[in-house]
């Protein structure tokens, strides 16, 4: 909807553990503040979110999480240690960059992973936050995990069988996410490189509803796909370091904030269901449910143009 401006300000903030994160701010620098989480987890930011904030009345926030985009070190590294990287510790950045950005309140937008993160953070710093706009909305529960990792073989049963086999027999009936993060930290490169390729086949396919040609996608690059594999099952792998009903138990600390949540009836990696039990107890919360959309905003589908309404909303 708008032109998507170059950032004005820049910068690398460390925030500890020998970590770097990324920023970059666009648009008013005395306009309303909005920050971006974005998904993966380990995706990076997507300068395309600039496209959905009007650069003259908005103050527009993008950063990478740690070992992800510019950020670093990066997990991309197999040397790279996964130890400092949790939500806590995510949820911990997203605050030393608003403090170091001098920001009272900022409106959070993202969706998938972005989803959780932002939920998590506006729980434990709800002070902070002016409003809330969520795409495809997640929780990271352990059923959410499970349907994702396994339900999902149901409508995908070719991709789900090479899925399940690309991890050693013995781990086929456990956790498949733990059991690829296992191979993603294998000291033999060619293990990593096929389970990146395996685990990131079918991750497309849940996310496409059913398309996992790499072909024009950020899969198609092999240190990308390496890189967002090892940092997902890392987070899948220990249920997002989150007790397992955290977000949808502590909603109610969300009371005063305005939200938005958006979710296709498509969504197969992520059903409406989710979506609907948070907008059920997140009362300031609108759920919009578009019955023509899956899980991923493409540039003019209905997901799309339902987060550029919600952004026009809360100017």
């Amino acid at each position: 909807m708008y032109p998507r401006v170059d950032p004005y300000d820049q910068g690398m903030l460390d925030v500890g553990d020998g970590q770097l994160i990324h920023w970059e701010v666009s648009g008013n620098p005395d306009g309303k503040p909005a920050v971006v989480f974005h998904g993966g987890p380990g995706s990076g930011s997507n300068p395309r979110w600039r496209e959905d904030f009007d650069p003259d009345h908005w103050k527009l926030v993008l950063w990478d999480q740690r070992g992800s985009g510019r950020s670093t070190p990066r997990v991309s590294d197999p040397a790279t240690s996964m130890e400092h990287n949790t939500t806590q510790h995510l949820i911990d950045d997203a605050e030393k960059l608003r403090e170091h950005l001098g920001i009272d309140k900022w409106l959070l937008i993202g969706g998938s992973w972005g989803s959780t993160l932002i939920l998590a953070y506006a729980i434990q710093h709800a002070e902070r936050v002016s409003e809330i706009i969520i795409p495809a909305v997640t929780t990271s529960r352990p059923e959410e995990f499970a349907w994702i990792t396994r339900g999902l073989g149901m409508f995908y049963p070719d991709y789900f069988d090479a899925f399940r086999e690309g991890v050693p027999e013995e781990d086929r009936d456990g956790d498949l996410a733990l059991a690829y993060n296992k191979l993603l930290n294998s000291p033999d490169e060619k293990v990593r490189e096929k389970a990146a390729w395996d685990w990131s086949k079918w991750d497309l396919s849940t996310i496409t509803g059913g398309d996992n040609d790499f072909t024009g996608t950020r899969y198609e690059d092999p240190v990308e796909r390496y890189q967002l594999a090892r940092t997902v099952t890392h987070y899948w792998g220990n249920q997002c370091f989150l007790e397992p009903n955290h977000v949808m138990d502590n909603l109610g600390r969300l009371k005063g904030i305005p939200g938005v949540l958006i979710h296709g009836r498509n969504d197969f990696g992520g059903p409406l269901y989710t979506a609907w039990e948070v907008a059920k107890r997140w009362p300031d919360a609108e759920l919009v449910i578009l019955n023509d959309a899956g899980h991923v905003i493409m540039e003019g589908n209905s997901m799309d143009q339902a987060v550029t309404a919600a952004v026009e909303k809360f100017r």
